[in-house]
């Protein structure tokens, strides 16, 4: 099994075996010294691996051992998430942003050539400048059904592929955008992440309600909310004390939602934690990662994990790919 760590600015570190690790450099196809935000491969081709990068999508054919950039409209721009449609292997969707302007894009085919959609973004917002799309959701069950967020532009939903975006404002109290996700429950649900809170809506975005970050998580910057890759009802928030920040934790939900329990870190991060990986090949492995590089490993569906003696420089993304 070969392991796959994307890094802001180291590449794309790969092993095969957790302790010899080696780095993915021009002599690979991958330019020196690149910032990847992010890396995804899908359940049925895991050795497809696609990386979003400050040179625009890179992919590769064999499990992340050489690499070719996806030429076009792409080219030069950061890309910060790939999100493949649930059904189409030909649908995929990009989000770019900081210090690109903010788009979102589809490819119908497979990655050969690029569609910017129509969303209204802000070209320049508070404290990050230009904004950044941080996640795409695509509903699992109506995959026309699309979930965006927006760092610090907000959440935006699309009913029809993308064609047309609305912004989100009911209930969504603070436009810092983190993540998006929508699990099939039960219950349906969707889940937008905002810097300092996760919004639960249970009625198809009509509504959201907090799930109380300040009250029962010990810390309160929220990363991520990424959930199991077999089990619709079970996620983990990545949460710091702030960002980078000097701690922090996962919480993990088995009732989508309704209730949270801190998992088990075997050594306290040294920032927020800032990835969770889990793939449906392996659904007991779960990796995460802090956002200075402790990487943690569970090999019993993400209840408890333990530190990898490989430290990383900062880290993005996770993926890996079975023998």
């Amino acid at each position: 099994m070969r392991t796959l760590v994307g890094t802001v600015g180291q590449s794309v570190l790969g092993s095969d075996d957790g302790e010899r690790w080696e780095r993915s450099g021009p002599a690979a196809g991958f330019h020196s010294d690149a910032i990847v935000r992010t890396l995804v491969n899908r359940p049925e081709a895991p050795h497809v691996v696609w990386a979003g990068t400050d040179q625009g999508v890179l992919r590769s054919e064999d499990g992340g051992r050489h690499w070719r950039r996806l030429d076009g409209a792409l080219n030069g721009q950061q890309v910060w998430r790939i999100a493949f449609h649930p059904s189409d292997d030909k649908v995929v969707f990009v989000g770019t942003g900081t210090p690109s302007r903010a788009t979102v894009f589809r490819s119908d085919d497979g990655g050969e050539s690029w569609k910017a959609l129509p969303v209204e973004i802000a070209t320049e917002c508070a404290a990050v400048g230009v904004p950044r799309v941080t996640d795409i959701a695509i509903d699992p069950t109506e995959p026309r059904k699309l979930w965006a967020s927006i760092e610090v532009d907000g959440m935006r939903r699309s009913t029809d592929g993308g064609e047309s975006w609305q912004r989100i404002d009911g209930g969504i109290t603070n436009p810092d955008g983190h993540a998006a996700a929508v699990t099939a429950g039960p219950p349906r649900s969707v889940f937008l992440t905002v810097n300092n809170e996760i919004f639960i809506s249970r009625d198809d975005g009509q509504s959201f309600q907090p799930v109380g970050v300040k009250q029962h998580f010990p810390h309160t910057h929220i990363r991520d909310v990424v959930f199991d890759a077999v089990d619709p009802c079970t996620a983990w928030a990545a949460i710091g004390d702030s960002t980078p920040g000097t701690t922090g934790a996962l919480m993990r939900t088995s009732d989508a939602g309704q209730t949270w329990q801190a998992a088990q870190l075997d050594q306290p991060p040294n920032s927020a934690m800032w990835v969770v990986r889990t793939q449906p090949g392996q659904p007991k492995r779960v990796l995460a990662a802090s956002r200075y590089g402790y990487l943690y490993e569970s090999q019993d569906g993400g209840v408890t994990f333990k530190k990898s003696r490989r430290e990383f420089s900062e880290v993005s993304s996770i993926v890996w790919v079975p023998d």
